[in-house]
């Protein structure tokens, strides 16, 4: 029988055999293992990015390579794989542009709506917004030769004539140096009905007599601000001002505000409380500005004590002011206006406040650091009382109230009432006092911290995939703040950030976004935002349509975004896929580019970002016929 040896073909064929299979099986188990250990290095120490996710335990780390090279950056597309059942019309609808005569329209402050309400109080300038039926679905058109605002801080002093062609301002407050004409473009030499040196001087003038420049002051109101020359002033102070007129005779004061890069509002002290809570502002000023803080049981400056913080300023200058020089000027008797300065000297003793000092065309109160000697001033005074039941940050559609908004309570008099603040800029990241306080329910000291270490993270991914950090954007909006996140990431640049805290809200944290030293406003997304159109360069939105897409149908708020958004502005949505596909679609419909892309801490986890760029578009003027 022959016999097998090792040379042969046979056995030489089954040993090579042998020797590739165990050849690729090592292989393929090498590269199993170097791929377990690059993925374990590369996840080592990647934070935990939101707390809404922290269950899902497949975070990647962040690509620091370029956008177009980062998986995270790239544009997902999920538009025919996903739908969801939310409160939309059927389909995608159409949406054309909007006559002309809309162009500067504000839908809850619309003057012609206006009229149809009780002059009493104001009332009629208050918020009267469109019925369902009276809803437009057609996009605001931007004026005809409608160009990109001038960039900070140019802008403070300068705007386009065609971006707003209202010449009214220039004529009415020539001497006053409000607004100036200069050919193509407007100029605001910074001046005003009481400072006619200048709000720079001014500001000056109030730093003699009160400290502004040393941090303590950093959150300020400013009610019938008119051009919100004196913001604008502040701001080189590091003080951000909450300006706001409403839309009455001088036309479109708020919006030459705005357009200079100045927070402002549509607003007005009337009979409803100011849309901000309690103990939010350090300073509150008016200038001449024609509010009748005597009247109706001192009312408006009961509602100034309620939103200025223990401690805070109220500055008055022009009537009654200073009366006896002025007094021919203003075309009113002097028994008139010295029994008006009285009767806000009375008011303002009775709610316990303290004259600083009046020198010249100023007079400066302060509101105590707490209650306990207004507690014995009250057994003298009776009237107005302190409140008893009210929530004191309940502001939306609230009336005011004739009564004394209570401080939190303290154990000595040295003590501030609700705690003190930090100065500027360390305030910005240290644990607000209603946090540290336990006084928002389910808001902890840590999720404060974990916030900013999210929002360190966020600014990262933002800086890479808009053009945040390259001086784009000047005036910002968040739709939904939290805690004042997104805000406080960007206090190094050239911006200001409108925080908007949902009135239907889980958790009321503007307060504590007031402490930590930024402005907002409580508003409904279901309704329109009190402002022009036009008027931010970049909108974030960040699970806005979680929290409304129950209530309202989503078109309404992305019309109103647009309507208040500048042609090339950009808007940054954070959805679930889902919901963001079908915001994309109406987002197309409405002439906007957008792409989706990944969440900063990668493609696993379930929320996405849409970055959508208002394209430029705008209306034409009709040719009247002879």
């Amino acid at each position: 029988m022959p016999k097998d040896y090792n040379g042969s073909p046979k056995h030489y064929n089954q040993l090579e055999s042998k020797r590739n299979r165990l050849t690729w099986i090592l292989g393929v188990s090498g590269l199993c293992i170097l791929s377990y250990v690059m993925g374990a290095w590369r996840s080592t120490g990647t934070p935990n990015q939101s707390e809404t996710y922290s269950k899902v335990d497949c975070n990647v780390g962040t690509n620091t390579g370029s956008s177009s090279s980062s998986s995270s950056s790239s544009t997902l597309d999920f538009s025919s794989h996903h739908s969801i059942e939310i409160s939309t019309s059927t389909g995608v609808p159409e949406f054309p542009a909007c006559d002309m005569l809309y162009s500067e329209y504000t839908p809850c402050q619309d003057p012609n709506r206006g009229r149809k309400f009780d002059r009493n109080m104001m009332k009629y300038r208050e918020r009267h917004c469109p019925s369902k039926e009276e809803l437009l679905s057609c996009l605001i058109p931007a004026p005809p030769k409608y160009k990109t605002p001038f960039k900070w801080p140019q802008s403070r002093d300068f705007a386009w004539y065609d971006n707003i062609p209202h010449k009214e301002l220039s004529i009415e407050k020539a001497i006053q140096n409000w607004i100036q004409v200069e050919g193509d473009r407007f100029r605001f030499p910074g001046g005003g009905t009481m400072f006619p040196r200048g709000a720079d001087a001014y500001i000056d003038d109030i730093n003699e007599l009160i400290p502004l420049t040393t941090g303590n002051v950093r959150t300020a109101i400013d009610t019938g601000c008119g051009v919100a020359s004196w913001g604008a002033y502040l701001l080189k102070r590091d003080i951000v001002a909450m300006s706001f007129a409403p839309r009455d005779t001088h036309e479109a004061q708020v919006q030459f505000a705005l357009e200079r890069g100045v927070p402002a509002m549509i607003g007005i002290m009337a009979s409803q409380r100011l849309p901000y809570p309690a103990r939010a502002f350090d300073m509150a000023h008016c200038s001449r500005c024609l509010i009748p803080w005597n009247q109706h049981d001192g009312m408006y400056l009961i509602e100034v004590d309620r939103v200025l913080r223990p401690g805070g300023y109220w500055i008055l200058s022009g009537p009654p002011i200073r009366w006896k020089k002025y007094w021919t000027g203003w075309d009113r008797t002097q028994e008139d206006l010295k029994r008006e300065q009285d009767s806000i000297e009375e008011v303002a003793k009775r709610i316990c406040w303290k004259k600083v000092i009046e020198k010249d065309d100023l007079s400066i109160w302060q509101k105590p650091k707490n209650h306990l000697e207004c507690a014995q001033l009250k057994q003298t005074y009776k009237t107005p009382h302190v409140c008893q039941s009210d929530n004191p940050d309940m502001a939306w559609y609230q009336n005011m109230e004739k009564c004394i908004t209570p401080l939190p309570e303290v154990s000595s008099s040295s003590q501030v009432a609700g705690g003190e603040l930090e100065k500027w800029p360390k305030r910005a990241f240290t644990v607000p006092p209603r946090i540290a306080s336990g006084s928002i329910p389910s808001i902890t000291t840590e999720k404060f911290q974990k916030d900013n270490e999210i929002w360190r993270d966020r600014m990262a991914h933002y800086k890479r995939i808009t053009p945040i950090a390259q001086g784009r954007y000047r005036n910002i909006i968040d739709m939904n703040a939290y805690l004042g996140g997104f805000a406080a990431s960007l206090i190094k640049f050239p911006v200001w950030v409108m925080n908007v805290v949902p009135s239907n809200s889980a958790h009321d944290t503007l307060g504590a976004i007031y402490e930590r030293g930024f402005i907002g406003t409580y508003h409904d997304w279901c309704e329109a935002f009190s402002t022009y159109p036009r008027t931010y360069d970049l909108i974030h939105a960040a699970g806005v349509f979680g929290i409304y897409q129950d209530r309202c149908n989503i078109n309404v708020i992305l019309l109103e975004m647009d309507r208040i958004l500048r042609p090339e502005g950009t808007v940054i949505f954070r959805e679930g896929v889902e919901l963001l596909t079908k915001i994309k679609g109406v987002t197309d419909a409405m002439k906007w580019k957008s792409t989706i892309i990944d969440h900063e801490s990668g493609p696993f986890n379930p929320e996405k970002i849409l970055i959508a760029t208002k394209t430029y578009w705008t209306g034409e003027v009709k040719e009247s016929s002879n």
